[in-house]
């Protein structure tokens, strides 16, 4: 029977392996195989299938963008005058380097993107960039003073492993020490 990646829907195991790589994807298949119950080779057939089915879209360092020199992190609201703008825009600033993401959204801006530049001058050189694309009516940017929490990571909790969680917590005392666990 063929592959269907379309047809692909990780499963509790895939769940858990997919947090690996998330980890580190520099772990030893060897290594996750261990912590999911699995050979080497099962999981190489797992993560081959993932890739296929476009769970996985590729595997990159993390890096400290402070200690490469791009010192100022900022969020840009842009406001475009029609819809139709808004591809035109995209294909614009999708080549920038300095910016890393770019989302369509509800609210007061069409876009709100993420960027980092190496200082304020370079921040507002990005700005007037963006304000002479066609369609740009307006934008708010709020540069960030200090930086709590930031992931690259999807967060993964398998509904299985929930579910069984919810059913422990749920069984009675004298039942959990009977099976070892109270």
């Amino acid at each position: 029977m063929k592959f269907d990646p379309s047809e692909h829907h990780p499963d509790a195991i895939d769940l858990r392996i997919l947090d690996l790589l998330q980890e580190n994807c520099k772990k030893p298949l060897a290594a996750i195989g261990e912590k999911v119950g699995l050979t080497a080779s099962s999981v190489m057939e797992r993560i081959h299938k993932l890739e296929q089915a476009g769970v996985i879209t590729g595997y990159a360092a993390q890096v400290d963008a402070h200690r490469l020199g791009k010192d100022v992190s900022a969020f840009i609201g842009v406001s475009i005058n029609h819809p139709q703008a808004i591809s035109a825009f995209e294909l614009e600033i999708g080549p920038i380097a300095d910016v890393l993401d770019c989302h369509h959204v509800t609210g007061d801006h069409t876009l709100l993107l993420k960027v980092k530049t190496e200082n304020t001058g370079s921040l507002e050189r990005l700005i007037d960039r963006m304000r002479s694309i066609d369609g740009v009516t307006r934008t708010e940017t709020m540069v960030v003073l200090s930086t709590h929490t930031e992931r690259t990571r999807v967060g993964l909790e398998p509904e299985a492993l929930n579910a069984q969680r919810r059913s422990r917590r749920q069984q009675s005392p004298r039942l959990r020490r009977a099976e070892g666990n109270g």
